[in-house]
């Protein structure tokens, strides 16, 4: 496995998609020559998407750790979010056309945080239209862009906790908050519910990302050094290996013949741990992900050389 068969935490600027992050990192493993070793070009996705005015962790797969990316995904993220009270938008942010303003003199920090705690637990939340859930097999932001409004059945997600920063009271109120929160939970949907529930309405005005399950800023760099240290022949200092990657995840040390029947997509014996566990070599390089059923340990994907990528 090459060192650049990682993981990337990319530190993310407002004013590009998700997508936009993978093509520059993309453009820079080019540049450092690495399409040129492999051949079909590098591989490169990302694990959990930021909208395009967000900033912050988003966690960048390199390579063969691609396939991880469902399970990088499944993390909790935790988010600083700044909200403005008593103007809703078209897009439950700043970006979007003003629906509707409102005066809230009448909301203070007490009452904004009765708001707060209301939605901390297990909620169901509408996904946004200008979200990428497809309906119908066509993401919904596409249907936006023609000025189409459908109806869409609520998600349920999970808000661990939700903690206020700071609240400005007066007729235009604003207030930041840390939310920690399971995959899938649309920060914007939140402001948005927590105005409404307010009576005065509200919108997301800003959204950085602190961390993705085992990934946070303190880790993260911005483009520019991706840049740089692909040019100079230095990235893998900042890759982190698929081990690493999943070192949130439960894990078990595969001997020899476990680890050949694993890397062959093979049933191997139960690891008695609930959900996706990584088996390890004995030199903590990872072999696979696997998960218990009846039988044993089933193989999710492999990353030895005689696996195939997913497996079953």
């Amino acid at each position: 496995m090459s060192k650049l068969d990682g993981v990337l935490v990319v530190d993310k600027p407002s004013g590009m998609t998700s997508h936009d992050v993978v093509g520059a990192v993309r453009r820079a493993l080019r540049q450092a020559g690495v399409a040129e070793r492999r051949r079909h070009g590098p591989k490169v996705g990302h694990a959990g998407t930021l909208d395009p005015d967000a900033t912050g962790v988003l966690v960048v797969c390199l390579g063969r750790a691609t396939r991880l990316v469902p399970f990088i995904q499944a993390s909790r993220k935790t988010y600083d979010a700044r909200m403005r009270l008593g103007v809703t938008t078209s897009t439950l942010d700043a970006a979007g056309e003003v629906l509707s303003e409102r005066d809230t003199s009448m909301v203070d920090e007490a009452a904004f945080c009765e708001a707060l705690k209301a939605f901390v637990g297990d909620i169901h939340q509408v996904p946004p239209m200008v979200s990428a859930v497809k309906v119908g097999g066509e993401r919904l932001y596409a249907k936006a862009r023609r000025g189409e409004e459908i109806e869409r059945e609520p998600r349920a997600v999970t808000i661990h906790d939700i903690v206020l920063e700071d609240f400005a009271p007066g007729a235009a109120a604003e207030a930041a908050f840390l939310v920690t929160c399971s995959a899938g939970t649309y920060i914007r949907t939140l402001a948005a519910d927590v105005g409404d529930r307010l009576g005065v309405g509200g919108h997301l005005t800003r959204l950085r990302r602190l961390a993705s399950g085992r990934f946070s800023l303190e880790s993260a760099v911005d483009l520019d050094k991706v840049a740089e240290l692909a040019a100079s022949g230095r990235l893998d200092e900042v890759v982190l290996s698929p081990a690493q990657a999943v070192s949130d995840y439960p894990s078990v040390v595969a001997d020899a013949q476990t680890a050949t029947a694993v890397g062959h997509g093979r049933t191997i014996p139960a690891t008695g741990f609930p959900g996706p566990v990584a088996v390890l070599d004995e030199d903590r390089r990872l072999l696979a992900m696997v998960e218990d059923h009846d039988l044993g340990a089933r193989p999710l994907v492999v990353f030895t050389a005689g696996g195939t990528g997913d497996a079953g």
